[in-house]
């Protein structure tokens, strides 16, 4: 392979001194020949999801070796959702960026990516699809279940399950800390069907990962073996010029949105996979998630829109029982990191009856239609999302009166206000809270209960932000309203009283208020003077990222067709 060299205006010289800097690491002139393949390294002692990866790492090195490569390993940013403010949103598109420039820039023929906690691994994906060098992803597995008291527990549906108890005055404040200790006990990324866990299964599904990749828990002896068949297989993957853009079709993309839809996953993929199909120039739209969602039936029995967890489905055959389950309605022919197609890897692929409970036959499913709907209407033009398995049925077509909050600030210092006019019939609204108006679109989407409601015995009411929610949590939460308050769109018009309706049957999200004096309110709509983050990366994030629906990449990441390149260097009419 011709690798990336340091330029010094002599190709040989380049060559030379490479060769001379290299023995440094012991290899001589027959390992300079051999495949090199980069390990991109995420270990972070702050990113908890990734702490245990090392020995991980280690294997995927012996499998390179035993495989005819040399491995290298590279570090790039890390982070993790719970330690990094103030989202890990805000830095997916610089660690996608991190990735492309390393793989890129340095002297490898192929890279195995280190994933874990849930932006990671699709900045990963779309960083190896814009440099397009031969690339398998591998993550850190989930955690094991927590127990207590008999109970399964998962992180963090029931952190979010049990704050909301506590706040609401049936726990005690000893009894939380012992549920506090139990909810995380190994290592590994969220148990349930979170964000993590999703993007880890629909990697599977585009065909970037070795089969059973996703499920393994962390703690199983079978996710060393993994390390290591990935690290052999990368070297195939090199040695067959197999990359990316091969793998990662719109077939392969239809794919794992279908399994998107059947295991009830989380919400955030949608815009992930939007993003990293964009780095290859495939335009993926809410219209494609919400029809393959109307024709694929719900089969995995998975927290939070279901009963079991991460490690029950590992021992009910994984994500390769679910796609053998679906492959009736997937483009089983496209090709993946193994080498063979998705109907060979499936071949073998058995499921037995005591996994029915976990993985459901299609003729036999938990719902006839898939975990994730698209909404449009006047208060949502360009789309917005909802989980309705995640939800409360009672609520899935209501109309109540909006009680808005403008931020983010806003909503922590009045939400539990106790004079605040709010009834269970209530829609609770938070603006400028999306991709430019946090900036970074957090996960708060899941917007608190106020706590008179809870004492009153009140779990579940309408929400509507243009923010994410983490994939751990639920409720009847209308989610990535695009376009958001901060660029004018119709979310940030809405006021106090204002008459909400969702009809999630009929995909409608209106704000029922005359066209006359919502345009009377864009007459009036100021844009946001934002005080916050107004330097570095965060300023840029806000300059260039895009809208929910469009992936929240940056606008100048995409790839650029040659006539709008040529386009892009003529001066305007005004600049000649």
């Amino acid at each position: 392979m011709v690798r990336t060299k340091t330029s010094y205006g002599d190709a040989g010289f380049s060559d030379f001194i490479q060769r001379a800097f290299n023995r440094h690491l012991g290899y001589g002139n027959e390992e300079s020949s051999k495949p090199v393949i980069g390990i991109c390294n995420t270990f972070s002692e702050v990113n908890r999801c990734h702490a245990h990866v090392q020995p991980l790492v280690e294997a995927i090195k012996r499998g390179v070796i035993m495989a005819g490569g040399v491995p290298l390993e590279f570090p790039t940013i890390s982070v993790g959702e719970m330690f990094t403010s103030p989202t890990t949103m805000l830095y997916r598109n610089l660690v996608a960026m991190d990735t492309e420039e390393m793989i890129s820039a340095q002297p490898v023929d192929g890279v195995v990516l280190i994933g874990g906690c849930d932006k990671m691994a699709p900045a990963q994906l779309m960083g190896a699809a814009s440099a397009n060098k031969p690339a398998i992803l591998f993550t850190g597995g989930p955690m094991n279940n927590g127990i207590y008291k008999g109970k399964t527990l998962g992180a963090c549906s029931d952190c979010r399950y049990f704050w909301q108890e506590y706040k609401a005055g049936t726990l005690e404040e000893e009894e939380l800390d012992v549920i506090n200790e139990k909810l995380a006990p190994t290592p590994g990324h969220c148990m349930v069907m979170g964000s993590a866990s999703t993007i880890a299964a629909c990697t599977e599904a585009l065909g970037m990962m070795l089969p059973g990749g996703s499920a393994t828990p962390a703690t199983e002896n079978y996710r060393v073996h993994l390390a290591q068949e990935t690290g052999k297989q990368i070297v195939q993957l090199v040695e067959s010029d197999i990359r990316p853009v091969n793998i990662m079709t719109r077939n392969a993309f239809e794919n794992a949105i279908r399994t998107l839809m059947a295991i009830g996953g989380s919400t955030n993929t949608v815009i992930h996979l939007i993003a990293i199909a964009g780095r290859l120039g495939i335009k993926l739209h809410l219209d494609d998630f919400d029809k393959l969602s109307s024709s694929t039936p719900f089969i995995a029995n998975m927290r939070p829109a279901g009963n079991y967890q991460m490690q029950d489905l590992y021992h009910a055959g994984g994500i390769p029982a679910v796609l053998k389950e679906l492959s009736p309605l997937l483009h089983v022919g496209e090709l993946t990191v193994t080498g063979q197609t998705l109907a060979e890897n499936l071949e073998q692929v058995e499921i037995h009856q005591e996994a029915r409970e976990v993985i459901h036959p299609i003729s036999a499913p938990l719902h006839e239609d898939g975990g994730i709907n698209v909404l449009k209407g006047n208060l949502a033009p360009d789309g917005a999302i909802i989980k309705p398995k995640a939800a409360s049925s009672s609520l899935l077509k209501h109309r109540g009166q909006a009680v808005v909050f403008t931020s983010l600030e806003d909503l922590e210092e009045r939400i539990n206000d106790p004079q605040l006019q709010v009834t269970p019939d209530s829609v609770l609204v938070l603006q400028n809270a999306g991709p430019v108006g946090a900036p970074g679109m957090p996960e708060a989407g899941m917007i608190p209960i106020p706590d008179k409601l809870l004492k009153r015995g009140v779990r579940d009411m309408v929400r509507l932000s243009d923010c994410r929610m983490s994939g751990t949590a639920f409720g009847t939460v209308i989610l990535h309203v695009a376009p958001e308050a901060a660029v004018g769109g119709p979310i940030g018009l809405i006021r106090d009283g204002d008459m909400i309706e969702l009809d999630v049957e009929n995909r409608k999200l209106e704000l029922l208020v005359s066209d006359e004096e919502l345009e009377n309110r864009k007459v009036d709509w100021k844009e946001p003077e934002f005080t916050n983050y107004q330097r570095g990366y965060p300023l840029m994030y806000r300059n260039h990222v895009l809208q929910a629906d469009q992936g929240c990449d940056f606008d100048f990441l995409l790839p650029v067709k040659k006539e709008e390149a040529l386009a892009s260097q003529v001066p305007a009419q005004d600049e000649k």
